[in-house]
């Protein structure tokens, strides 16, 4: 219960300050800080619950690291319930919190929900999307799995949140990132419409990318031993 708890705080403040700094503060801060948003949350997390649980709060970081043979089916279950949890608790109190003022609206600000293609900022396409879900979370899950890894460093959570950084510093343009399924889930139950038709690419992608980065692990392509 302690580690599904710390899973569920740790998503929902990954969601609430990423997709917070979009929704209440984009139009101050800019690409470059919302991307810094996402990723010092993950920072933040991964020192303040990071020995309760790891700070996976990504569905696809529990499925890399199962895939990897680190942690059992069950666990990951559990992991994914408490993720998805309060990946949705997060975007629901950002909704409450945006709606405190006449010059939000939902259905044209939106929750920092992820997308593709015409009308969504950089209006990319399918494909480029799923490429970019794909590659960068299978990218974000290799480092997170060599960082956490035997004699892993105290600066992984740094590793790990500069990661993110760069990630959303590329590609918001494309996706509004996701590398998450969680993190895409909170937005879109809230949002609707295009938001939750889109949503299989950012649950399928970065499973997938997960995956490969799961596997490069097991079969010791990457790791020291």
């Amino acid at each position: 219960m302690k580690k599904a708890l710390a899973e569920f705080v740790g998503t929902l403040t990954l969601v609430l300050f990423g997709c917070g700094a979009a929704v209440l503060a984009g139009g101050e801060v800019g690409q470059l800080g919302i991307a810094f948003a996402f990723g010092l949350a993950i920072v933040a997390m991964a020192y303040g619950i990071g020995p309760v649980s790891g700070c996976h709060v990504n569905p696809a970081v529990s499925f890399g690291a199962f895939i990897a043979g680190r942690m059992p089916l069950n666990e990951m279950l559990v992991y994914w319930a408490a993720q998805i949890a309060g990946a949705i608790a997060g975007a629901g109190l950002l909704l409450l919190i945006a709606s405190g003022t006449d010059g939000y609206s939902l259905a044209s600000d939106g929750l920092g929900q992820n997308g593709w293609g015409a009308g969504y900022l950089g209006e990319y396409t399918l494909v480029a999307a799923l490429v970019f879900e794909f590659v960068m979370t299978c990218l974000f899950v290799l480092v997170i799995l060599g960082v956490t890894g035997a004699g892993n460093s105290a600066f992984a959570g740094l590793a790990i949140g500069l990661t993110l950084v760069v990630i959303h510093i590329v590609g918001i343009q494309v996706t509004g990132v996701s590398v998450n399924p969680a993190r895409s889930i909170g937005p879109a139950l809230f949002a609707g419409g295009t938001a939750i038709a889109q949503l299989w690419l950012f649950i399928a992608a970065p499973l997938a990318g997960a995956a490969l980065a799961g596997v490069l692990f097991r079969a010791k392509l990457l790791s020291q031993d």
